[in-house]
Order: C-alpha cells, then sequence, then structure tokens
C-alpha cells in the first residue's frame, strides 16, 4: 500500500504542472493561436519565480512565498506570450517559427540574467513548502494519504484552474466567443466579436498558465533552479493533442504522461522495479516513448480547432 501512496503522490508532482501548461495551450489554439513556445515560457515562469524565491526567503517564509512566487511567474509568462500575440497576430508571421524563437531565446536569457546576477546560472531555494498533512483531510482513510499528505498547494491550484477552465470555456459567453474565433474568425467577426482581442487574450492566458506551470515543475522536483525544464512545455504540448483541445481529456492525459514520468523517475523506490534490472535510461525513455505512441494512434482522430495557425485577415471573407 506505501508503494501506492507514493506512486500517487509522485504523479501528482508531474501531472499538475502538465495540466496547467496544456490547459494554457488550449486556450491560445481555441482562440486560433498554436502556441509552440510552452517550454520556453516555462522556462521564464520558473526562472523568474526562483529568482523571487531565493530573493525574498530571508524576509518572508511559508506558503505566502510560494503564493507570490506564483503571481510573479504568472507575470513573466504573459509578457513573454505578447511576444508571441504579437509576432503572430499583428504581424502574422508564421506561429511556429515565432514560438520556436521564444523557445530559444528563453533558455538562454535566462543563463543570461542569472549569471549577470549570481555568476552562476544556478538559482538555490529552500523548499519549505512541502505541506506533511492537510489538517482534517489529511486524516481521511486512503484518501487523504493518497491525495492529502505529502503534498503542495500547487497540486489544489492546479485542480482549480482545470474547473475554471472548463467552466469558462463552455459556460461564458466569453469562452463561446473564444471558441469561434478558433473555429470561424470570419463569422465571428462577422458577429461583431473583436477577434485580435479574444486572440490576445487566449495567448496571454496561455502565457500566465505556461508560467505558472515552469514554477508548479520545479518546486516539487528540485532544490534549484538550472534553466531547464525537461522538455516539459513539448509534453505539455502532446497532452493538449491527445486531450483533443478538451479540460476533462486533458486531465485524463496529463494523468497518464505524469504515471510515465513518474516510473521513469522512481523507478528506483519501487522495489518489484528495481529487482528487474532494467537499465536506468530504459525507464528514462518511458515518457518519451509513450508520447510517440499515444500521438501515433491518436493523431489520426484529431480534431485541432478549424483555424488554429491561421493568422486572421479582417479584410478577407
Amino acid at each position: 500500500m506505501n508503494i501506492l501512496y507514493f506512486l500517487v503522490q509522485q504523479t501528482m508532482f508531474f501531472s499538475i504542472p502538465l495540466l496547467v501548461v496544456a490547459l494554457g495551450g488550449m486556450f491560445s489554439e481555441r482562440s486560433g493561436v498554436i502556441n509552440i513556445a510552452l517550454e520556453g515560457t516555462m522556462i521564464i515562469g520558473a526562472f523568474t519565480g526562483i529568482l523571487f524565491i531565493n530573493t525574498v526567503q530571508q524576509f518572508l517564509s511559508g506558503q505566502i512565498v510560494l503564493l507570490l512566487a506564483a503571481f510573479v511567474s504568472i507575470i513573466a509568462g504573459i509578457l513573454v506570450s505578447l511576444l508571441h500575440a504579437y509576432a503572430s497576430i499583428n504581424l502574422k508571421a508564421n506561429q511556429i517559427i515565432s514560438g520556436t524563437a521564444i523557445n530559444m531565446l528563453a533558455p538562454a536569457l535566462a543563463v543570461y540574467i542569472a549569471r549577470m546576477i549570481r555568476t552562476v546560472q544556478q538559482i538555490p531555494f529552500i523548499n519549505q513548502f512541502r505541506i506533511e498533512k492537510v489538517p482534517l483531510f489529511g486524516d481521511i482513510p486512503f484518501i487523504g494519504n493518497l491525495f492529502f499528505r505529502n503534498t503542495y498547494i500547487t497540486t489544489y491550484i492546479g485542480f482549480l484552474i482545470l474547473a475554471l477552465s472548463a467552466f469558462f470555456l463552455y459556460k461564458t459567453r466569453f469562452g463561446l466567443r473564444l471558441r469561434s474565433c478558433g473555429e470561424h474568425p470570419q463569422a465571428a467577426d462577422s458577429a461583431g466579436i473583436n477577434v485580435y482581442v479574444m486572440r490576445y487574450i487566449g495567448v496571454m492566458v496561455s502565457g500566465a498558465l505556461a508560467g505558472l506551470g515552469g514554477l508548479v515543475f520545479v518546486i516539487p522536483t528540485s532544490i534549484e533552479f538550472n534553466p531547464d525544464v525537461s522538455g516539459y512545455g513539448f509534453l505539455a504540448l502532446a497532452v493538449l493533442i491527445f486531450g483533443q483541445w478538451k479540460p476533462g481529456r486533458i486531465l485524463a492525459a496529463a494523468f497518464f504522461f505524469g504515471l510515465m514520468k513518474a516510473i521513469s523517475s522512481s523507478y528506483s523506490g519501487i522495489d518489484f522495479m528495481k529487482a528487474i534490472h532494467i537499465p536506468s535510461y530504459i525507464y528514462k525513455m518511458i515518457p518519451y516513448i509513450a508520447t510517440l505512441i499515444v500521438l501515433a494512434f491518436s493523431s489520426k482522430k484529431s480534431q485541432a480547432p478549424q483555424s488554429a495557425g491561421i493568422p486572421f485577415d479582417k479584410g478577407r471573407r
């Protein structure tokens, strides 16, 4: 039973950032803008958030530091996303190239600033954010051990974002307008919807969640930030595609890939896996092999928003 608790807790650590970032990509692509820059945005979000924690931990402590760092990461993600939005929406640049440029710029920029401030690129922090037991909920038999012990507040923030995403996307006028801009922007424009504004909002929400996702990824898995998020931005794109741009399916996909990542990272702590004597690099390959297999079987049924990646021209009908 302890193995089950351990595996579920590790899966949560890896699944929540995938969920948050993939939901961010969903908002962007639902508006009609492909956001390949999730990886770079995660790096900038994680960098600014961890730098903030490193700076203020000598003055503040507790969960308030993590919440403030999350806000900093969100702002940083929005600022990065504005670059992609301007290039994709105003300049009508190729959205893949724009996103790739940000992915290349982000780690170099983070390394440069880190070395300028600290002379080294690693930024350490004290992980004081783990919650050993959530009051009351942690005492619930079985469920308490699975979801309310050895956890982080970012886990619950991730589920809150999921609920809000589903609500805004399907139950509000904003969500209807956003989806219409990604499916039939000319029709949306003729109905009086400002497609440019809606696409800007979609990309900015995407940047905010990707920036937050970068911090959410680093906090449970490390005690320092070295400008890298282990390809999680690209893995989040696979989660988005496998999840068919729908919040519920994205949740299932995030947990599947999170489980694969947990196995690859924690196999040495699971006795029966350790006893098999499979080389460690085989375990490390599991998430990426699973990604290729899943995409190979699901890509034919993939139904992306019809106008995703197509620049909107107001004068064209």
